[in-house]
């Protein structure tokens, strides 16, 4: 159909990109190969912001079938008239933080998401698929194989981050995204690779999956306790916690052996469980 750089970068340049939606069409063809080599013929793909439809074209002609989920209309136009027709795939036209998987799957299969999504709704559309770590039912993530992301490359470092990792990087999306799954960082993508051109590099993350949470009986108080830390990124852990009006902190951490000075960027999820169950008999 539209297999090269220079008709992928027409097409996006007759339209007229939105930038309250974020709008940076993917038209280098190399990158679109490097997502499809993700995805197998069998696959079942919910594609988030399918845009101008340039992957969308390709994910119909490999994976068994495709749908997905727009709210820009105009963009919404020209997928029904080049992609309309096609049998195995379903165009929605709706928010996705307002789109719930069993209503399109209830069949229950497992399936694949293929998503560039713009940095200011990365993670209210992360806790809407994933759930927070709390949420140990989500609905969504049960659905979930595997999510192929398009995202800043700044952010795409965040998700993956982890406790030995450069401070500003590791935070409480880093948690999020790998509370029920691994995180790597598959690509990183040269601004230069969309049109119109954003002002930063991307990388496509792939977040798998394990079907259970990192910690099987996480403490009530887990959430609040991650939130507190890096809420207060200049204090250490103890003026953190207090900050927010957590009690039993000095005891906790005494209880722990852990040295006061230590900042919450330091801990490890497992760490956050271990000092969220010190403080539990102190603020249930």
């Amino acid at each position: 159909m539209y297999n090269n750089f220079m008709d992928y970068f027409l097409r996006a340049k007759k339209f007229r990109a939105k930038k309250r939606l974020g709008q940076n069409f993917l038209v280098d063809e190399r990158v679109i190969d490097e997502i499809l080599s993700n995805v197998k013929s069998d696959d079942s793909v919910f594609e988030i912001g399918p845009g101008l439809g340039f992957v969308t074209e390709r994910l119909i002609d490999k994976a068994k079938d495709t749908v997905a989920v727009e709210i820009d209309k105009d963009a919404i136009e020209i997928l029904n008239k080049n992609l309309g027709d096609k049998e195995n795939f379903k165009l929605i036209e709706k928010d996705i933080l307002k789109v719930n998987l069993c209503d399109i799957y209830p069949e229950g299969k497992k399936i694949k998401i293929v998503a560039n999504i713009p940095y200011y709704i990365t993670s209210p559309i992360l806790v809407h698929l994933l759930g927070e770590i709390d949420d140990i039912n989500n609905s969504n993530r049960s659905f979930i194989d595997e999510i192929i992301l398009m995202v800043q490359f700044e952010v795409a470092k965040r998700i993956c981050a982890n406790e030995n990792s450069q401070n500003k990087e590791y935070g409480m999306l880093s948690i999020l995204s790998q509370f029920y799954c691994d995180c790597e960082i598959i690509k990183k993508v040269s601004k230069r690779s969309f049109y119109p051109s954003p002002k930063v590099d991307s990388a496509l993350v792939r977040i798998k999956n394990n079907n259970k949470p990192r910690i099987l009986n996480p403490s009530v108080m887990l959430k609040r306790t991650i939130k507190a830390a890096f809420n207060t990124r200049r204090k250490n852990i103890k003026n953190s916690l207090l900050s927010t009006g957590i009690l039993g902190v000095n005891e906790a951490l005494s209880k722990l052996n852990w040295d006061t000075n230590l900042r919450g960027e330091k801990l490890s999820v497992e760490d956050f469980n271990k000092l969220a169950c010190a403080l539990e008999e102190y603020n249930l």
